[in-house]
């Protein structure tokens, strides 16, 4: 891809997502099993981006040379997805900066993977009824009966999914309505039909329980909002931490 190409695709200011590899450090490094947000500040070649180097906590995240990443930027042309490795690491002025290689092309991200947001948050859910399972198997209207919903606390949220706790336990494959809301985006409420992928005890805690849950019906403009609020809560973040 052509220089000019690239920045039309990554323009400085896009959002990214790293997430490691494994490849080109030890796998028991912390690094590896972190997910970290930048933001793309030019376009140096035909395969060579400058971001901004990562914090975490208020803290650099000193990325380690010839680490292999996949990067996911959040663009004005939806979800993009390539590899990347690590090669140079440097100051430019006040602000500490990171080169990266581009390993692979750029292509339209098919399997959409969020960064999560770790927040505390209201949750409502309750299982769908079987009527209003047979209405979306059969791509019927949905009809969605006023029925008492239990309230559980978020502990992360992405454009993808959420993971909450709750004394109330689903179980793996059940097919709830979810309802919360969220400040930063003209505290609207966001409901959309989820699917639980993983349970399990909160150590330490009796009678709690771990949900993660997949979004399996949402429109794409809900999906871009939660994105946006994401971002928008990590930057303010990141001002307070400086």
């Amino acid at each position: 891809m052509q220089q000019q190409a690239l920045m039309n695709e990554i323009p400085p200011g896009t959002k990214v997502e790293l997430r490691a590899t494994g490849k080109g450090f030890m796998d028991n490094d912390a690094r590896t099993r972190r997910i970290y947000l930048s933001k793309v500040m030019d376009v140096l070649s035909n395969n060579r981006i400058e971001m901004l180097m990562p914090t975490e906590q208020g803290k650099l995240v000193l990325l380690p040379l010839r680490g292999e990443y996949t990067l996911c930027f959040y663009g004005s042309k939806g979800l993009l997805q390539c590899y990347a490795r690590i090669v140079e690491r440097y100051k430019n002025g006040n602000i500490f900066m990171v080169a990266v290689e581009l390993t692979s092309e750029i292509q339209k991200l098919q399997r959409r993977e969020y960064y999560r947001f770790s927040c505390s948050l209201e949750l409502r859910s309750r299982l769908l009824t079987r009527a209003e399972q047979e209405a979306l198997e059969a791509q019927r209207p949905l009809v969605l009966e006023e029925l008492p919903m239990v309230r559980s606390i978020i502990v992360d949220v992405s454009g993808g999914g959420l993971r909450f706790i709750s004394n109330h336990v689903y179980n793996v494959g059940d097919m709830i309505l979810c309802s919360y809301n969220l400040s930063g985006a003209h505290n609207r409420e966001f409901s959309m039909i989820s699917t639980v992928l993983y349970v399990t005890d909160v150590k330490d805690r009796p009678g709690l329980f771990e949900h993660r849950i997949q979004y399996t019906y949402i429109n794409e403009s809900s999906r871009e909002e939660i994105i946006h609020f994401i971002f928008e809560e990590e930057r303010k973040l990141r001002r307070k931490q400086n």
